[in-house]
Order: structure tokens, then C-alpha cells, then sequence
């Protein structure tokens, strides 16, 4: 095999939460123009996807469900293996937030936000795992932190704590699932323009302040994610494992 092939995705199964839009639309297409068939898992109107994924040729399965019900992991890769037979790819992308500033959060937001985040995914990541194990080859987890994996953020205080331990619960995961041919790894995108971040985007001193931090002077859009994601979800990134992969303009370059 050689290098360029390495990183198709040619016959593999991928299920990529959150898949309905934004970030994980954008990954779930990349991952399909890379030859994959998609699980798409979301609450919302899968059509977009759909169109999108179905126009390249492959195999999609909508499973509208919310990660954060505790049956919810285990169906879904269940559901997925009685469709396709097999699990290859395991992409977190569900995620949510609050805009409260820390001395006015309250519990339920709080909860809200790590139950989807933080909980539902680390069973997801569980539950593909098991199905891994048992297939007998390995497999590929790819969850997605946030530049709040590395530093603080303002007025997001549950998300920055749930994409902060997304990051370190990887490594974890990397230490004990190796062993099995798993590959578990992160991707920390930067200021992206998505449903999310609407109501940043609408603050304009918010704007002007994050602007000077990106040295490419640009947000980035779902897509620009593509790129990674094929790279951790294929055989070109199999001595790859337990890292965070920021896909951010250039941010964390700047001081």
C-alpha cells in the first residue's frame, strides 16, 4: 500500500454523532468523500447529510437519538452492526453549550452540558471499544475537544470543563485500549463558524478580540475539519494514538 492509499477509507463504517451539522456534518462528508459509509446520530433533520453523503455513492444509516440517554451508546453501535455487520470508525461530535458567565451558572446547565459532552461521550467511546474488541481488529475513536481543552474561554465554564477532560480521557483510553489495535485521538478545532458559535459571533468585542488571535485572519468552517479526520480515521495514522491534534488557524501559535 502506498502512501496516498493509506488514507482511504475505502469499505469502512464510520458513526459520527452530531452529524446533522456543523462540525460533525463537515467531518461526516469528509470522511465519505474518503470512501466511507456513514452512521449519522442526531437529533435534528438529518436531510443535508443524507443528500450530501448519498450524492458520493456510499451507504447511510440515520439513528435520531440523543447520546445522552444512557441506553443511547450501546444502540447505537449495535444498531450499527446489525446494519453494516461491523464498526470501524467512531467520531464524538455531539456536543453543546451555555453562554453564562461563571458566577451565574447554575447546576442544571451545568449537568446539561457534561452529560452530553463529557458522559455520553466517554460511553460512546466505551461502547465502540467493546465492539472492537470483539470484532478481533482494532478501530479508530476520534473525539473532538476545543481550543478550551487548552485554555479557559469566557462565559463557557461547563463546556471548557468537559472539552479540557475530553482531552484527558483520551490519553487514558489510549493507555488501556492499545493493547486491542484501538486508536483514540482528539481533535481541538479553534473559532469555528457554526450554529454554536452564533451568539459569540454576535457580540462584537468578542469578535474584534478573537480576530487578533488567529494569525490565518480567518474563523474556519466545518469542513477545514475534513482534513484530520481522514488522517486519524485511516491506516496513515496507525502509530498515532492518545494525542490532540489542534486544527485551529494557527491560535495556540500566539501568544
Amino acid at each position: 500500500m502506498n502512501a496516498l492509499e493509506k488514507f482511504s477509507l475505502a469499505g469502512k463504517v464510520a458513526i459520527v454523532t452530531g452529524a446533522t451539522r456543523g462540525l460533525g456534518q463537515g467531518i461526516a462528508v469528509g470522511l465519505a468523500e474518503a470512501g466511507a459509509d456513514i452512521v449519522c446520530v442526531g437529533r435534528s433533520d438529518d436531510s443535508e447529510t443524507r443528500s450530501k453523503v448519498e450524492r458520493l455513492g456510499r451507504q447511510y444509516l440515520n439513528l435520531r437519538m440523543d447520546v445522552g440517554e444512557e441506553s443511547a451508546p450501546e444502540r447505537i453501535v449495535a444498531e450499527t452492526a446489525a446494519r453494516f455487520g461491523k464498526v470501524d470508525i467512531l467520531v464524538n461530535a455531539a456536543g453543546i453549550t451555555r453562554r453564562v458567565m461563571a458566577i451565574d451558572i447554575d447546576r442544571k446547565d451545568w449537568q446539561d452540558v457534561l452529560d452530553v459532552n463529557l458522559t455520553a461521550l466517554f460511553f460512546m467511546c466505551q461502547a465502540a471499544a467493546r465492539q472492537f474488541v470483539k470484532q478481533g481488529n482494532g478501530g479508530k475513536i476520534i473525539n473532538i475537544g476545543s481550543m478550551t481543552s487548552y485554555q479557559g474561554g469566557i462565559k463557557v465554564i461547563p463546556y471548557t470543563a468537559s472539552k479540557a477532560a475530553v482531552r484527558n480521557i483520551t490519553m487514558h483510553m489510549c493507555n488501556e485500549w492499545a493493547k486491542h489495535g484501538i486508536h483514540i485521538n482528539c481533535i481541538a478545532p479553534g473559532y469555528m463558524i457554526t450554529d454554536m458559535t452564533a451568539p459569540m459571533r454576535s457580540e462584537p468585542a468578542r469578535m474584534a478580540e478573537t480576530n487578533t488571535r488567529i494569525p490565518m485572519d480567518r474563523w474556519g468552517k466545518p469542513e477545514d475539519l475534513a482534513g484530520a479526520a481522514i488522517f486519524l480515521a485511516s491506516d496513515a495514522s496507525d502509530y498515532v494514538n492518545g494525542f490532540t491534534i489542534a486544527v485551529d488557524g494557527g491560535f495556540l501559535a500566539k501568544s
